[in-house]
């Protein structure tokens, strides 16, 4: 299934941009739950996750009653 994008398939929101989503399919996390607990400094080490992206994905997680460490 080709969207035109180079998007990978992931439950996050597209506010946090194509270069975070791929960043983080490619670190294995298509999920929430998977970010649970992960330091925010290993995220923000991955290519494309910048300060945007990682405020959103508290945001969400925070919804969720996650949250990274």
């Amino acid at each position: 299934m080709s969207t035109g994008t180079d998007r990978p398939e992931t439950e996050f929101p597209r506010t946090i941009g194509a270069p975070a989503t791929r960043a983080l399919a490619a670190a294995g996390y298509t999920r929430f739950e998977q970010l649970d607990g992960v330091p925010a400094t290993e995220l923000a080490a991955l290519h494309g996750v910048g300060p945007k992206a990682l405020r959103v994905l508290a945001e969400e997680l925070a919804e969720r009653g996650l949250s990274l460490r």
